[in-house]
């Protein structure tokens, strides 16, 4: 078969209906979707198994940020047969099962072999994989403070914080403005805690993606001719238990997270495209 270099050939295959089985709106941005690796072709539920196992083989991916972050992922892996990581639990506020630590992340558990195993009963990706191993591999287990702030005033936080508002923040808070339950959803699901903060926000809930990495999101709803806003923070300690590199990441993977639910609770279609 011929190899399959752009979405629009992915598109060819497809039905066409936007039907929103895949839980994205369009066939058009499922075809993009997995050409990014953020959807399987198996997704589409009006493809035939043979026709997706056969084109699977066919897509030819440039070498993207999905690739990197994969390929940081297995060097993690690496460094998990050289480290005790069992006489770490205290430390990270985990708890040791037989050879493997479990760590509650978003009040589910996940319980992590010396191999980089990892078992929960949630979806896993590179995006939240890769800060939930540098958190188990070189967390100091410091405890949070209390005290918030945004990416830009982390220590090394700067440089990362236009493209933290990209793809966190403003995804999110179109995730906000489409979804009006969301925030009710992330206190059921992940354990989240509504929060009372200075900042006079309309809602701010409280996650704990980590023991020791809790997170602020904070949302303004739109007032007449004043539009809607929503912030992201971290604990000011936050840099002492992950790398800037993997709050970014942890903050773009809880989006994920969150696109998921909006797509499940309307029925596949989204009002973010």
């Amino acid at each position: 078969m011929t190899k399959i270099t752009t979405p629009l050939q992915i598109y060819k295959l497809l039905p066409k209906t936007n039907c929103g089985g895949c839980r994205i709106s369009t066939c058009l941005a499922f075809a993009a979707a997995v050409m990014k690796q953020e959807a399987r072709l198996g997704d589409c539920p009006n493809l035939a198994k043979d026709v997706v196992d056969q084109c699977e083989k066919s897509i030819n991916r440039p070498s993207g940020m999905e690739d990197i972050r994969e390929e940081q992922l297995k060097e993690l892996k690496k460094e998990f047969g050289n480290a005790d990581i069992l006489v770490r639990c205290d430390l990270l506020g985990a708890r040791r099962k037989d050879e493997s630590i479990v760590v509650q992340c978003l009040g589910k558990d996940f319980e992590i072999d010396r191999q980089g195993n990892v078992a929960s009963q949630c979806h896993t990706h590179a995006w939240f994989l890769l800060p939930l191993f540098d958190y188990i591999l070189h967390s100091k287990g410091k405890e949070a403070s209390g005290r918030w702030a945004p990416m830009r005033e982390m220590q090394k936080g700067k440089k990362w914080a236009p493209l933290f508002e990209q793809r966190c923040e403003k995804p999110l808070k179109k995730i906000a403005d489409a979804y009006s339950d969301l925030f009710a959803d992330l206190v059921t699901l992940f354990n989240a805690e509504s929060a009372q903060t200075t900042y006079n926000s309309d809602v701010s809930v409280i996650l704990h993606p980590f023991p020791k990495v809790p997170v602020l999101i904070c949302y303004w709803k739109q007032e007449d001719d004043i539009e809607s806003k929503l912030l992201f923070f971290f604990d000011d300690k936050a840099e002492e238990n992950l790398s800037v590199e993997s709050l970014f990441n942890l903050g773009t993977g809880l989006v994920r997270m969150f696109e998921r639910i909006m797509y499940k609770h309307t029925d596949g279609k989204s009002e973010m495209d």
